[in-house]
């Protein structure tokens, strides 16, 4: 049996199949997306057109053919498009098919990247997993930035609309910081090794004589993949991983991603945005400040007013007042208890003499010779006990003493004025306890531990 050119059975008796045009349009079509299906394709862009319903239409081309490629508007499909346009060497990810209005083939898009991001995305990824191994991007490893830097560093091109951005934030935020700006290639040959002897070069600042900076960071503005490749060298990589001040990487917009931003300390989406998280805002600075400074303000004068009463009060004791009188007055009545214990032993002498006398007169001589020795044995005793009884006393008391002493020195005026405190008087040596007391024009005498200080008051 035979069959025709898409493997249909040809009928035998009837002759060759005949194919509507559709029919020849819809079978070269399903030929092709079954068996080619979806493509990569590199060639130059011509015949572009962008139609107002935002689908583009455009000719991919090289030396020898071209080929149809549209590109569909379909919302939320792409994040990021290249802009397109004519001349422009483009790799293109889509499905061959056939327009089967026209009967021509085409590529309908679904992604476009300049010609050679591919490979530079393949060697992103290469460099990536072999410093990741290496624990360039590990979070342990990762340094805090410095709260107030006073120093800092900026590691980019000196022609750069960037660097002028981050100048206006860091003066606008920070005006006292100062700014060194080690001027580099940001893009081409040789721009890599430039930024990793910059950041090695500001490390070994003290190895001159020279002040440290706090912080350095490494910017650049937007670009395209093939700009911004300076940054995904190896040799940058480790220069940051390297260095001893923490570095913050600031390279291109939002969107961009950079070896330098997964080895770096802290990644910035923008070199502004790294301006700002650099430093403190000056104004939100000073509020701190002024809170601080208010609550240090409101303790200090809670702490005065503590040790006003603690002071009115002592000055207001009868103790603090009157020490001398409450010491003669303690040695008084010590005084006063000698001298009724020495009157009582004297009287209880006299007694027992009275009755020994007494009832010598009605003894025997013999007898009152014997009752005698044993009066005077007991006499002698007795006299012990109270001797050691009176020494007893007399110690109990002057412990007493003692003691009421050494209180009376910790609350004396003068142990007071030791420990800081003053007493102000009078002209006529009264205690002034109260400033509402005090009259203008009044002289007063302020006493401090080692003199005393006359004054006036207004």
């Amino acid at each position: 049996m035979n069959t025709d050119l898409f493997g249909v059975p040809e009928p035998v008796s009837s002759g060759p199949r005949i194919f509507s045009v559709s029919e020849i349009t819809r079978s070269v079509r399903n030929a092709l997306e079954s068996q080619i299906g979806t493509v990569w394709v590199e060639g130059e862009i011509s015949n572009y057109r962008k139609q107002a319903s935002g689908h583009q239409y455009f000719t991919l081309k090289d030396d020898g053919s071209q080929l149809s490629c549209v590109l569909f508007q379909r919302p939320g499909m792409w994040r990021k498009q290249v802009a397109l346009s004519d001349g422009m060497c483009v790799q293109v990810r889509g499905a061959l098919t056939v327009y089967e209005a026209r009967g021509q083939y085409q590529l309908n898009v679904q992604l476009v990247q300049p010609a050679g991001a591919g490979l530079l995305q393949a060697r992103f990824e290469a460099l990536k997993r072999k410093l990741d191994a290496q624990g360039l991007f590990g979070a342990e490893r990762k340094r805090p930035l410095p709260i107030l830097p006073t120093m800092l560093a900026i590691v980019t091109s000196p022609t750069g609309a960037a660097l002028r951005d981050m100048l206006n934030i860091l003066t606008r935020r920070a005006p006292w910081v100062r700014v060194i700006v080690s001027p580099v290639r940001v893009q081409g040959d040789g721009a890599a090794e430039e930024i990793a002897n910059a950041v090695e070069e500001l490390n070994r600042f003290t190895e001159f004589g020279l002040r440290a900076v706090d912080l350095i960071i490494v910017a650049r503005g937007g670009g395209s993949a093939e700009d911004l490749w300076a940054f995904n060298e190896e040799v940058v990589a480790h220069a940051i991983a390297a260095s001893e001040i923490p570095v913050m990487s600031a390279v291109g917009h939002e969107i961009d991603f950079t070896i330098a931003d997964l080895v770096a300390d802290l990644r910035a989406p923008t070199p502004s945005a790294a301006a700002e998280l650099a430093v403190p805002d000056r104004a939100e600075l000073m509020r701190r400040l002024d809170g601080l400074a208010a609550l240090a303000r409101r303790h200090l004068l809670l702490a005065v007013e503590q040790a006003r009463a603690r002071l009115s009060w002592a000055v207001r004791s009868e103790l603090f007042r009157e020490p001398q009188l409450r010491t003669t007055e303690a040695a008084q009545r010590l005084d006063g208890a000698v001298n009724a214990l020495q009157r009582a032993t004297g009287e209880l002498l006299e007694a027992m003499r009275r009755r020994l006398r007494e009832g010598a007169g009605k003894l025997r001589p013999q007898q009152a010779a014997q009752m005698l020795a044993a009066a005077r044995v007991s006499l002698a005793a007795l006299q012990k006990q109270i001797d050691a009884r009176s020494t007893s006393v007399l110690s109990e008391r002057g412990q007493q003493l003692r003691r009421l002493g050494q209180v009376l020195r910790v609350l004396s005026p003068e142990a007071t004025l030791a420990r800081g405190y003053t007493m102000t008087s009078d002209s006529s040596g009264g205690i002034i306890a109260s400033a509402r007391s005090v009259e203008s024009g009044a002289r007063l005498v302020t006493h401090f531990r080692d003199g005393r200080v006359n004054s006036t008051a207004d």
